[in-house]
């Protein structure tokens, strides 16, 4: 697949800028900005209705930017790209680009445990401003602001066969030597510094090798696990 380039002259890289260099004064100074950045926390005025609303439009754009770049990629493809892009795990990267936290609005428990760093809480925020740009100044700001805060993601873009996570190259490994399909079983879920840590192993059949990763999340330990599966049993011949 074609690697994603700039055709306009490059803008500073979000990484070089403040959240409040990618937002006008009156946007700045408006509820709707407060309420963005005031986690469930802090009050009932909270960002959870702004959130919802800013990840549907964050998936309109997302999707509208993809499928006007890569007109030769299939529906799959796509799906594939767009996951990538608007996951937690991506936006909580955006959100600490810009010190994000520094601006939240955390209740005292949140800020104890470290709140303004946690990958949900960063990511739920940059949804929310997405949201709250769109009700303050409209669609195409929303638009401008989500490629604004995607500008580095969207030049670094990986292809889709990089996007391929370990659990569908294990199955796809084991299903091509006529083997059954792993199991992943979560051993073990303890809180440790605010978030919860999964024990996860990935279960071969026929194969006495244990994959046992602790992740921050059961999916990322799953991922993890079947990543060793995958290296084991690559080298192994499955």
């Amino acid at each position: 697949m074609q690697q994603p380039c700039s055709t306009s002259p490059r803008r500073p890289t979000v990484s070089r800028l403040l959240l409040t260099d990618l937002l006008d004064e009156p946007f700045q100074r408006s509820e709707y900005f407060r309420q963005a950045l005031t986690h469930r926390s802090a009050g009932a005025n909270n960002n959870e209705r702004l959130e919802y609303l800013g990840d549907s439009l964050l998936g309109f754009f997302i999707t509208e930017w993809l499928f006007n770049r890569y007109p030769e990629c299939s529906e799959g493809d796509l799906t594939q790209l767009r996951a990538h892009l608007v996951r937690r795990e991506t936006l909580a990267e955006i959100g600490r680009d810009l010190d994000l936290g520094r601006y939240l609005l955390l209740g005292a428990g949140e800020l104890k445990t470290g709140g303004a760093q946690r990958v949900s809480i960063l990511a739920d925020a940059v949804e929310a401003l997405i949201g709250a740009m769109y009700l303050a100044q409209g669609l195409e700001r929303a638009r401008g602001l989500v490629m604004d805060l995607y500008q580095t993601k969207l030049d670094t873009i990986p292809s889709v066969d990089q996007l391929r996570d370990a659990k569908t190259k294990l199955q796809e490994l084991l299903q091509s030597k006529g083997m059954s399909l792993p199991q992943y079983v979560l051993q073990k879920q303890v809180k440790k510094s605010g978030d919860d840590l999964f024990t996860v192993e990935c279960v071969v059949q026929g194969c006495r090798e244990k994959f046992v990763v602790t992740g921050k999340s059961r999916r990322r330990a799953e991922q993890g696990a079947a990543e060793l599966a995958f290296a084991y049993m690559s080298d192994q011949g499955a």
